[in-house]
């Protein structure tokens, strides 16, 4: 049944290069330089508890968020229903902003390529960023976000003596 499947697609293929090449349709035919607009992608600024009250109406969607880091992590790295390798990804925590104690966002896995995390080597605890990703799997019931963009928004206070 597969042969035959094949087969079919295979004359289906070769009598339409027959038509169009036997028609001069490559003589009407003239390449034309396109405008193609730059495309910027639009992401729907949310809280990250909303996220991951419902990672499931977010999947495969661009999102934005603010949040306080609170620190890199191999969380979800070589995990294979969503898969991100820990030679190419770090992953990072942020902090609940639904509560007053210090807990991260652990149902929240967001992965940054190492060469992008490279350049935020820098960011300490309760640092404000603002996060730019795609919401790519809901495994295990969580957010699992690719971040597209990381940008630093306010360095957090030092505390007494610490830099």
């Amino acid at each position: 049944m597969v042969n035959f499947k094949y087969i079919k697609a295979v004359l289906l293929l070769i009598s339409c290069s027959v038509v169009l090449t036997g028609s001069n349709f490559a003589d009407r035919v003239t390449a034309q330089p396109v405008n193609t607009p730059t495309v910027t992608v639009s992401a729907q600024s949310i809280s990250p508890i909303t996220i991951v009250s419902s990672p499931k109406n977010y999947l495969n969607q661009t999102v934005q968020m603010e949040a306080k880091f609170d620190k890199f992590s191999t969380l979800g790295l070589d995990y294979k229903p969503a898969f991100k390798s820990s030679e190419d990804y770090i992953s990072f925590l942020i902090k609940r902003d639904d509560t007053q104690y210090d807990i991260p966002l652990s149902e929240m896995k967001l992965f940054l390529k190492r060469s992008e995390a490279e350049k935020h080597i820098d960011l300490k605890t309760n640092d404000e960023i603002s996060i730019i990703g795609k919401v790519f799997s809901d495994a295990l019931g969580d957010a699992w976000i690719e971040v597209e963009k990381l940008t630093l928004v306010k360095k957090a206070p030092e505390k007494d003596g610490v830099k």
